[in-house]
Parts: structure tokens; C-alpha cells; sequence
């Protein structure tokens, strides 16, 4: 079993120079602290909540009761929960439609360019939303419900574009591994989100907003001035010319034949002899491409459940065990530990196997026993958090490789030539269709716990769970089959 050349005699870490430094870490920093922007929102739910609602809870608001009673929304906490469950499915709904747009986009147009306005202009609406409201007193359904859908348009030009950029500047050697760590700036993003949230709480959730905003709208400044977003652009080889003189260049991890050693040219989007002139594919070929729609579909199903958590798990926290809302936050980054050493772990694992679909499977099964057990977790903060970093490491883990390595494999396939302009379509479908899967969970979660309890939402995660495993279940036999007849090739060889 061989180890992927990344890590070889130093020869693709020889060719790393400081700018794939800078691309790995602005593009890890970008897509976090748009992930922070997003993990605000549920980290200060319990505080919207009592602000929205005229209960017991508000007694200790210092507003007038005319006031008040003109500004509140809902006349209890259940509705004012269930309307935050709506907002949560109106921006995945919004983010997953733009994601088939920002991917289509991102290949047309300059992907710094695209990234630099989504963030800015994100933190602009993150701003309006949670801290210019609060200040104004202004609380109305149908404002939150507009804003949170430009929200959602605007955050889903980062997805595509990040991935995009690093698929541009890191080839297929080490892939797994590299994207692993790199796709933990999802849960670092979190970390961060709710460290800035929890810090600034206990003087109004509308300050958790402000920081969050500022920080994000200085991020795309940075991202406008310092992206690079493909190595020619300073007159250095793409991955492909690199990439050419190795042995084996184009065999991708990702592969949709059955023979490791050759491929149906029926299949193909270009022509071995046209690839002189790249040009972005149309959405229809990117769908077509092999293994696309098995792995958007499997995505849909295990990104409900990891989002679910994503904006969830404080408010579970908080309501289940009665938990301080800013010790919920804090516990809460437990999970997302999780998924940074599981996607990290799991991508090296399938950098040495050349396969991905078998360690996703593995780690989904497994998913299914840790979803079992952190259900049944008892009122221990300490228990809580091994019980939840477990969740995470099978959950988030496999859920940081599909949207990250796999796409990027997907992307660049030997079908169509190595075309950078099909990975940011690929990846917008991927996570677009992802993302619709986690838009309908979010309400689901929200009925389900309204009507038959938390522990009724596990076993709809562990459903959830097991519908990965089955889309995905093809190509799990294929790559299995695989492994084993190379595995016996190489023991005829010695």
C-alpha cells in the first residue's frame, strides 16, 4: 500500500512555495469567518428568543411596557423557536440556490472578485439583521425574513470559490489530507464564532453581531487585495503541467469505471485532443460527470444532520439540561473539535488507500452508534463534551471530506481533462444540493422536537444517517472491489 506522494521524499512539499502558504491560509480564514457570521445566529437564539417574546423571562428588560408591547413578536417562547427554525431554513434555502449560481458564476468571473463582495456585503446584512434592528427597536417578521434570504444568497459565494482556489493551487497528491485539515476552517470558523459570541453576550446579542460583521467585512477587504487565485496568475505552472510529469497523473481518486487502468471515452466532456482551450462546462455536463449525483445526494442527507448540530446544539444544550446560554456556546465547540481531527484523520486514511468511499462508510456506520450514544448522555458537562467530540469525529468528519476533497476530485476528474473551470460548478452542486437536504432539516428539527421531543430528532439523525450510507452505497462496493483485486494483483507480483 503506497503513501501518497505528498508525503514521499518531500516531492510535492518541495514544490509548495510561501504563496500556497498565503492561499491555504486566506482561503481557510475567509470561509471561517463567514462560517462565524452564521454560527452568531444560533449561538444567541435563547437571548432572540426572550427578546422577541413578552414573558417572565423579560421582566428584567428596561423598556417601557408601551414599548414593549408594540415590539414583541410572538406571544410565547414555542412560536418565537419555531419562527428561528424558519429563519434557519429560509437562509439554507437561499444559500443552496446560490450555490448553483455562485459555482456558475465563480468559473465565468474572477473568484477573488466574487469572494471579496460576498463577504463584505454579508457582513453588511449580518449587521443590519442582529445589531441595527436591535439599536433601532425595530422587530418585524417579514425585514428578518428578507434580510436572512440576501444573507443566504451572498454566504453562498464562498463554498465554490475557496475550493475552487485551492483545487487551483494544490493537485490530487495528498489531496485528502491537505483538504482535510484545510476543510476544518468550517468548524474553526464555529469555534471562533462562538468564542466572539459568548465574549460580548452578557452586553446584548446585537454586539455579538457587530463583532462578527466587522471582522468578516475586514476579512473580504483582505481577500480583494491578497488572493491569489491560480498560480499563472504570477507566472507560475497550474497543478496539471506539474502534475504531467508524474507517472499516473490522471487517475483521480474519484473514477467511474471499473477498471483502474483505462476509461469509456464515451464519458467524456472534451476531447484528449482539445484541451488546449479551457472552458467552463454547462451545469447539465457537471451533473453528468461520475459520481456527482450519488455523493449531492448522500450530502443533502448527511448535512441536515451536521448542521442540524451546527445550529441546534446550543439551543439542545441550553433547553435540555438547563444550561447557561454562554456555557452552552463554549461546550458546544466540542463537537466541531471533533469534526477538524476527523476530517483531517479520515482524508489521510483515504490519501493512503487511493479511495474515499470506503473510509466514509466506516465512519457513517460508526456515526450511527455515536448518534445512539450522545442521545442518551447524561446531565455531565464532561461527558457531554467526549460524547459530543465523538459525534463530531463521525459526523463532521466524513461531512468536511465531501464537501471538500471529493469535490475537488469530482472537479477534476480524468473526464474532463483536469478543466479548472468545472470545479467551482462541481463544488456549487455538491454543496447546493447539500445544503437544500439541511434547509428541510432545519424546520424538521424544529416540528420534531415541538411535537415528539429531542430524543425523536436523534432517531431522525440516525435516519438521515443511514440514507448516506445507502446513496453512496455503488460506490462503496465499487471502490471495495477494487482494493481488493489490487491488493491481489500485488501479492501475485511478489
Amino acid at each position: 500500500m503506497a503513501w501518497p506522494s505528498v508525503f514521499q521524499r518531500g516531492t510535492a512539499l518541495s514544490r509548495f512555495s510561501h504563496h500556497h502558504v498565503v492561499v491555504f491560509l486566506l482561503t481557510f480564514f475567509s470561509y471561517s469567518l463567514l462560517h462565524a457570521s452564521r454560527k452568531t445566529f444560533s449561538n444567541v437564539k435563547v437571548s432572540i428568543s426572550k427578546q422577541w417574546t413578552p414573558n417572565a423571562f423579560n421582566t428584567t428588560l428596561e423598556l417601557p411596557v408601551e414599548i414593549w408591547s408594540s415590539n414583541h413578536l410572538f406571544p410565547n417562547t414555542e412560536e418565537a423557536t419555531l419562527f428561528l427554525g424558519t429563519l434557519d431554513t429560509i437562509f439554507l434555502f437561499s444559500y443552496a440556490v446560490g450555490l448553483f449560481i455562485s459555482g456558475i458564476v465563480g468559473d465565468r468571473l474572477n473568484l477573488r472578485w466574487v469572494l471579496s463582495f460576498g463577504m463584505c456585503s454579508s457582513a453588511l446584512v449580518v449587521f443590519v439583521f442582529g445589531t441595527l434592528t436591535e439599536w433601532l427597536h425595530f422587530y418585524n417578521r417579514w425585514l428578518y425574513c428578507c434580510l436572512w434570504i440576501v444573507n443566504g444568497l451572498l454566504q453562498s459565494t464562498g463554498w465554490p470559490c475557496v475550493v475552487a482556489v485551492m483545487g487551483n493551487w494544490f493537485g490530487k497528491n495528498g489531496r485528502g489530507v491537505v483538504f482535510g485539515l484545510w476543510s476544518a476552517c468550517a468548524s474553526v470558523g464555529n469555534i471562533l464564532g462562538a468564542c466572539l459570541a459568548s465574549s460580548v453576550l452578557q452586553y446584548g446579542y446585537e454586539y455579538a453581531f457587530l463583532v462578527t460583521a466587522s471582522v468578516q467585512f475586514a476579512g473580504g477587504i483582505v481577500i480583494f487585495f491578497g488572493l491569489l487565485v491560480s498560480p499563472e496568475e504570477i507566472g507560475l505552472p497550474g497543478i496539471e503541467a506539474e502534475e504531467n510529469f508524474e507517472e499516473d497523473s490522471h487517475r483521480p481518486l474519484i473514477n467511474g469505471t471499473e477498471n483502474e487502468d483505462e476509461y469509456e471515452p464515451n464519458y467524456s466532456i472534451q476531447e484528449s485532443r482539445t484541451v488546449a482551450q479551457v472552458k467552463a462546462i454547462s451545469f447539465y455536463q457537471a451533473c453528468c460527470l461520475p459520481g456527482v449525483i450519488p455523493y449531492s445526494l448522500a450530502y443533502a442527507c448527511l448535512k441536515l444532520v451536521n448542521y442540524s448540530f451546527f445550529f441546534w446544539l446550543p439551543f439542545y444544550l441550553s433547553n435540555n439540561f438547563r444550561w447557561k446560554e454562554a456555557e452552552a456556546d463554549q461546550l458546544s465547540i466540542w463537537y466541531d473539535v471533533g469534526g477538524i481531527i476527523g476530517g483531517t484523520l479520515q482524508g489521510f486514511v483515504s490519501d493512503i488507500l487511493q479511495k474515499r468511499a470506503p473510509v466514509l462508510a466506516l465512519s457513517l456506520t460508526l456515526a450511527i452508534g455515536a448518534l445512539v450514544g450522545y442521545s442518551r448522555s447524561p446531565n455531565n458537562k464532561s461527558i457531554n463534551a467526549l460524547l459530543m467530540t465523538v459525534t463530531g469525529f463521525f459526523i463532521g468528519g466524513p461531512s468536511n471530506m465531501i464537501s471538500s476533497a471529493i469535490s475537488a476530485d469530482l472537479g477534476r476528474q480524468e473526464l474532463i481533462q483536469g478543466s479548472s473551470e468545472a470545479l467551482a460548478t462541481v463544488t456549487g452542486i455538491v454543496d447546493g444540493t447539500g445544503s437544500i437536504g439541511a434547509a428541510v432539516g432545519q424546520y424538521l428539527v424544529s416540528l420534531i422536537q415541538d411535537n415528539l421531543g429531542w430524543m425523536w430528532v436523534f432517531y431522525f439523525f440516525i435516519l438521515m444517517t443511514s440514507c448516506t450510507i445507502l446513496f453512496i452505497s455503488p460506490l462503496i462496493v465499487k471502490e471495495i472491489i477494487s482494493l481488493v483485486q489490487r491488493r491481489q494483483a500485488h501479492i501475485l507480483s511478489e
